[in-house]
């Protein structure tokens, strides 16, 4: 997969990029992530992105301009699922990381300020939140999009069954889990873990998934009548 990211703060992926699974995608070779820094598609001297609202009000606007530019920068050499990261869009989950993993290019556009000019969405495919709250821009939304994506990409997870059993694969929370030691100051690991009948583990863990869900996240549940 290729993500490609617009963002006037370049700087603030390098770290998140260069650590943990995401490395360890990028080393084999199952991502690629270009960073393109919006700045470098103003149309002044002075690289601006933003400019003051049309009927007046508080913050600034980032412009259609550079952010079209950039778009038809990027799409001449590949095309993409272009994603608009914006407290407007549609609330990203776990099915919709699914969809995007089946992806071959995604291109993630991060706002800031008090949002973008309605006219971008003109050159969007759709727009994305992570949830109903405000963040300064969208950078830290795209990467828990990549992130979130990346994971379920085939070959980048070490075994191949653990992006299967995490939470919401499956419209439940993840079952408890347990490591040595098996005693911690009188709190013991379920007995039925250290068993090896592993028909019992399944139904222990299937049992606990339902029980968390529950008690949690109840609203999970409410497609699902006949639970």
């Amino acid at each position: 997969m290729h993500v490609d990211i617009i963002t006037i703060f370049p700087s603030m992926f390098d770290s998140v990029l260069n650590s943990s699974i995401l490395k360890r995608a990028v080393k084999k070779g199952k991502l690629r992530v270009t960073v393109n820094n919006l700045r470098d598609y103003a149309e002044d001297k002075h690289n601006t992105t933003d400019d003051a609202p049309y009927g007046g009000g508080a913050g600034m606007v980032m412009k259609v301009e550079p952010i079209a530019k950039c778009l038809k920068s990027i799409e001449k050499k590949k095309k993409g699922f272009k994603i608009l990261l914006t407290p407007a869009g549609k609330k990203f989950d776990q099915k919709m990381a699914i969809k995007l993993a089946k992806k071959k290019n995604l291109i993630l556009v991060c706002g800031h300020y008090e949002g973008f000019d309605e006219r971008v969405k003109d050159y969007i495919d759709e727009e994305v939140s992570i949830g109903d709250f405000v963040l300064t821009g969208g950078e830290v939304p795209a990467l828990v999009v990549i992130d979130a994506v990346v994971r379920l990409l085939p070959g980048v997870l070490g075994n191949k069954e653990s992006a299967k059993n995490e939470s919401f694969m499956a419209d439940f929370l993840d079952y408890p889990h347990y490591t040595r030691p098996a005693d911690y100051k009188g709190k013991k690991v379920p007995e039925v873990l250290l068993s090896g009948n592993h028909k019992a583990i399944a139904k222990w863990r299937s049992e606990e998934a339902l029980k968390l869900t529950k008690e949690k996240r109840p609203d999970l549940l409410k497609e699902k009548t006949n639970i």
